[in-house]
């Protein structure tokens, strides 16, 4: 009987840079090692392996610019001349194609952030970085810095609910705004998230539809424990 031979998680494709065109390496993680150990209540996942989170940001080595496969496929030169001016001319460039620990991957996202900020990403792309760079904190055992950047994420998750929510009724959204409402404190305005995922008629995702029954039920122990009132559709 032969050894079997242990798949690297790694592996690396080519992509292009949207703001220097040149062509660059980057890792992602194998599809078959992607398993989440466990996931938190906001989509936060763990894994036994590479964490393939860590590998969303794809960094070019040419000019600096951090983006990921749902960014912007193409910049104008509008766009290109605003990262140069106020990223590119100033960013070390680096090579991360690699391997990332999780303190690289905080970097990679925090450099992501201001490139889509610079170069005016859609809202939704920068509510997932602040989400991220939460996570990587959490993991780290940060939970200030992580609940600062969940504030953050909030707020940009709100305007991408006023900006971009077809007919008001994304139902994943209005979770996630719930349940980071409820992780920082704000319990009435969770109640009314949540309760907007439960009862429009127009939501017909079951899976988000168990998720804020759940989180209800947590939010309701959670008020009951510290002497909070509870809102009047908690009551019944």
């Amino acid at each position: 009987m032969g050894e079997s031979v242990e798949l690297e998680p790694l592996y690396q494709i080519t992509v292009n840079c949207p703001q220097c065109e040149e062509d660059f390496k980057t890792s992602r993680v194998r599809p078959s090692m992607k398993r989440a150990t466990r996931r938190d209540s906001d989509f936060c996942a763990y894994y036994q392996h590479e964490n393939p989170d860590f590998y969303v940001v794809r960094i070019c080595p040419h000019c600096g610019f951090a983006s990921t496969e749902n960014s912007l496929a193409k910049l104008s030169s509008e766009q290109k001349q605003k990262y140069m001016s106020q990223i590119g001319s100033r960013v070390a460039k680096r090579e991360m194609g690699g391997h990332r620990t999780g303190e690289q991957a905080l970097e990679a996202y925090k450099l992501a952030l201001m490139c889509a900020q610079t170069i005016g990403d859609r809202e939704r792309i920068v509510a997932s970085f602040l989400h991220h760079i939460a996570w990587l904190y959490r993991y780290k055992g940060e939970s200030e810095q992580e609940l600062r950047f969940i504030r953050y994420c909030l707020e940009s998750y709100i305007r991408v609910f006023e900006l971009e929510s077809v007919s008001g009724s994304d139902a994943k959204l209005m979770y996630l705004i719930g349940e980071l409402h409820r992780r920082l404190g704000e319990f009435n305005d969770a109640v009314k998230w949540f309760s907007r995922v439960i009862n429009d008629q127009r939501i017909t995702d079951s899976a988000m539809i168990r998720a804020s029954r759940e989180q209800w039920v947590v939010l309701r122990e959670q008020m009951l424990s510290k002497n909070i009132d509870l809102p009047e559709e908690m009551q019944q």
